[in-house]
């Protein structure tokens, strides 16, 4: 029986490492990039990545499968039509541990002529439990704020469907190309209507190491900057409801792929880490 001094009992003190990041596709030097971008995962040390941009090209080699060998970890990717002639742009996860149940999601458009979005949806067969995963890209433009909004409400019905009866703790990130106080991110916060009732999730960046706005589309990153878009924290990691144990709760989050590698920085994103109790 719980009380209200301990609502989820005795915290645990084990943790489980996740990390989001678009990793641009093969835009700019990418392959001088590719060597930041495993450098950056291996400095980090997840178990969970979720990334969004990776490339899929027409020999049908991909990149989570390059990342899922050097890295050691197992990977998973959706979609992959050929946008850009020879090559496409992917969601994918990699994972330390098993991954399960994947599905892709096409999220649907507000108009005919729209892209709604896609979201990879999978259970990650963890040592203590099991782990719901969604890898979440919405579209872009500053003023598609109302497509984004219709897609979320798609993916709330998604997540709420496959968290019915289940116990696993809930991890989603992405890139939503949405700030923190966009109608779209804060429907998913519960601070305005939410996506579905009842449905709400916790930002992992309001347990940041150091405070600070965490911007991952920055000017002072040498990619994003000649877009002279202001600086957003766009790219996001939710949790859902903490479990027994306080299992599903953030300790602390913070931004990785600042820095270059080598003279490269890694992508026109900045990465979010959070450590999650697990």
């Amino acid at each position: 029986m719980t009380s209200p001094e301990a609502p989820y009992g005795e915290l645990v003190t084990t943790t489980m490492r996740v990390m989001t990041w678009n990793v641009w596709g093969r835009f700019g030097p990418w392959e001088r990039r590719a060597a930041a971008i495993v450098a950056t995962i291996r400095a980090v040390d997840p178990d969970i990545v979720l990334l969004q941009e990776t490339w899929l090209d027409g020999t049908g080699a991909s990149q989570v499968e390059q990342l899922a060998d050097e890295l050691g970890l197992v990977g998973v990717h959706a979609g992959g039509e050929l946008m850009f002639d020879t090559w496409g742009p992917t969601n994918a996860i990699l994972s330390r541990w098993p991954v399960d149940a994947a599905v892709t999601h096409q999220l649907p458009a507000l108009h005919a002529d729209d892209w709604g979005g896609l979201a990879l949806t999978c259970s990650i067969s963890g040592p203590r439990r099991p782990v719901l995963v969604c890898n979440v890209a919405l579209d872009w433009p500053p003023h598609a704020s109302a497509s984004r909004q219709h897609a979320l409400v798609h993916l709330a019905d998604v997540i709420a469907a496959r968290q019915e009866g289940a116990r696993s703790p809930l991890v989603i990130g992405g890139d939503f190309n949405a700030g923190p106080d966009s109608d779209e991110i804060r429907m998913l916060l519960g601070r305005r209507a939410p996506a579905r009732p009842g449905f709400v999730l916790f930002d992992a960046w309001e347990h940041a190491v150091t405070p600070g706005a965490g911007e991952t589309w920055s000017r002072k990153n040498p990619w994003a900057a000649p877009n002279l878009l202001p600086d957003q924290r766009i790219d996001h990691l939710f949790t859902g409801w903490p479990r027994r144990g306080g299992v599903g709760s953030v300790l602390g989050a913070w931004l990785a792929g600042v820095e270059p590698h080598d003279g490269v920085v890694a992508s026109d994103h900045y990465a979010v880490v959070a450590d999650v109790r697990y």
